[in-house]
């Protein structure tokens, strides 16, 4: 393991400038199975290195993908003088003041949604991005998802919808799930609203406009049901949850409008997606150009979630 003590200095480590050097904060399975494979892998990323609150399993992602383990409070500030950005694999609200405390050192922020689950902590993170000039992106699979991302873009270009539906319905909770994520406590907490909830809206507003009136109401057990009427006069609607029975569940987005019926076009895992993330990133990094999906945004998908949560009474 690498410790503050014995971490080698930037200078000495420093990659070509043509690599961006990415940490990752975090070592769970959404760190072991696809945000560390597809940083290890990505040809224009140097993976500078993995931290964890526990040693052992900062060591053992670290050693896997070929990088060094960090671990410990000073672990993370080490981890940030080897970085040009961080990307998070932690839970929302111990991602976010992390995230402040990365952008004030001057990393780029590739952050998992939501970015936090409380308001102040969400406009801390984008605030801090803004004010240290750093590029962000957060991880809405469907955003960055080669196949869903043309899709958006394509309805987006066409318009004149009407109405849509968005479904997205897990069974992490149901009775003999063994998925490794069901052991997640904030997504036990808070449910699907704020686990799958982003994905959802991230791809309803670009494609019908921001949502100005929102209306929510609780369904079965972590079941949230959203009404949304969108600035382009369009409305939808949104069914979330993690509790389905397995035969129920899935996940589909359809839209209607002038030119008939779209709908979300299956997408091949969140490896590639999270790829397309890390491009995003590397994109707005260079150019100075914010990318759609960045913290401001992220933003403003706790502002709508909180809102949901309220009124939800939840």
């Amino acid at each position: 393991m690498t410790t503050p003590a014995d971490t080698t200095s930037t200078t000495s480590t420093a990659t070509p400038s043509t690599l961006l050097r990415i940490g990752l904060l975090g070592t769970g399975p959404w760190a072991r199975n696809t945000q560390a494979p597809a940083l290890a892998a990505h040809p224009g990323v140097e993976l500078s290195g993995a931290w964890g609150r526990r040693a052992e399993a900062a060591e053992a992602l670290a050693a896997a993908h070929g990088t060094r383990a960090y671990t410990g409070e000073a672990g993370i500030d080490a981890l940030l003088e080897a970085s040009d950005a961080v990307a998070f694999a932690l839970p929302p609200d111990i991602q976010a003041p992390l995230a402040v405390r990365a952008a004030e050192a001057g990393c780029h922020l590739l952050m998992d949604k939501p970015v936090a689950t409380t308001v102040d902590g969400a406009r801390a993170v984008a605030e801090a991005a803004e004010k240290a000039g750093v590029a962000s992106v957060v991880f809405c699979t469907l955003r960055f998802a080669p196949e869903t991302t043309a899709w958006i873009a394509e309805q987006t270009a066409v318009g004149g919808w009407f109405t849509a539906r968005a479904q997205w319905l897990g069974s992490l909770y149901a009775e003999g799930s063994a998925s490794e994520y069901a052991d997640s406590p904030w997504r036990r907490e808070k449910g699907g609203l704020w686990d799958v909830g982003p994905h959802a809206l991230s791809v309803l507003i670009p494609v019908l406009g921001e949502v100005e009136h929102l209306t929510a109401a609780r369904g079965p057990a972590d079941t949230t049901h959203l009404i949304l009427r969108h600035t382009s006069g369009a409305s939808s609607t949104v069914t979330l949850g993690l509790s389905a029975p397995p035969a129920a569940a899935g996940m589909d987005i359809e839209v209607r409008g002038e030119h008939g019926t779209a709908a979300v076009p299956d997408w091949d895992g969140a490896e590639p997606a999270f790829r397309g993330a890390v491009d995003a990133l590397a994109e707005a990094v260079r150019t100075g150009v914010p990318h759609a999906c960045d913290a401001r945004f992220g933003l403003r998908l706790t502002e709508l979630l909180a809102e949901a949560e309220t009124q939800a009474g939840r």
